[in-house]
């Protein structure tokens, strides 16, 4: 306790000091804001931790039109794509999509993930002059919807706007998103849902 009148700590917390009135009670209050400053760092601790782990976020894209295309270029599935603004540069992003695709006929279709600069987030080992997909194959016959669907996390390192989004291409013929190639307007036949789900989660 200070010899002279009180006056705030480094902690700016006033601490009575010997000239002040009511000394026995000074004391006692100079303890209980001790305490006080003790729990509030524990507990500041303690919602840190929680944290740490938690979904902070969740961000969802959901298709309910067709897209179809017969480049053998890569191009983006239109309206399939997602941007998520993490909190944190330590967070990482659980990214889930869904996609429903037919084919106009055996050729191949392939379905990739990339970011806004057409980077490719999901890179196999040594795929040399293959792409780098999440998907690569062609349904049974033009009556048949194929899902192609994945989870994987990803840690974007930024707190900046990051775009998530599916791209295509197809070998040959042409390839349908949320829907068969041959599209028979009958209860025989379905139509699909394409959805993206991105959440991030504490770091």
């Amino acid at each position: 306790m200070p010899t002279g009148p009180g006056g705030l700590d480094s902690n700016g917390i006033w601490q009575f000091g010997e000239d002040d009135s009511e000394a026995l009670a000074s004391d006692l209050l100079n303890l209980g804001m001790a305490s006080i400053s003790t729990e509030v760092g524990l507990l500041d601790a303690a919602v840190a931790a929680i944290v740490t782990g938690q979904i902070l976020q969740v961000v969802s894209v959901t298709k309910t039109d067709t897209f179809s295309t017969s480049s053998t270029s890569v191009v983006d599935v239109t309206d399939l794509t997602a941007t998520i603004t993490p909190s944190a540069t330590s967070s990482k992003i659980i990214v889930t999509a869904s996609i429903p695709f037919g084919h106009s006929a055996s050729d191949n279709s392939i379905l990739m993930f990339r970011d806004a600069s057409n980077n490719n987030l999901l890179n196999p080992d040594s795929p040399s002059s293959r792409s780098a997909s999440f998907f690569a194959g062609a349904p049974r016959n033009t009556n048949t919807m194929v899902p192609a669907s994945f989870t994987f996390q990803h840690s974007p390192s930024t707190t900046s706007a990051f775009t998530y989004k599916v791209s295509s291409k197809t070998s040959a013929g042409t390839f349908h998103v949320n829907r068969s190639a041959a599209d028979t307007n009958n209860a025989n036949l379905g139509r699909g849902v394409a959805t993206i789900i991105l959440m991030e989660v504490a770091g």
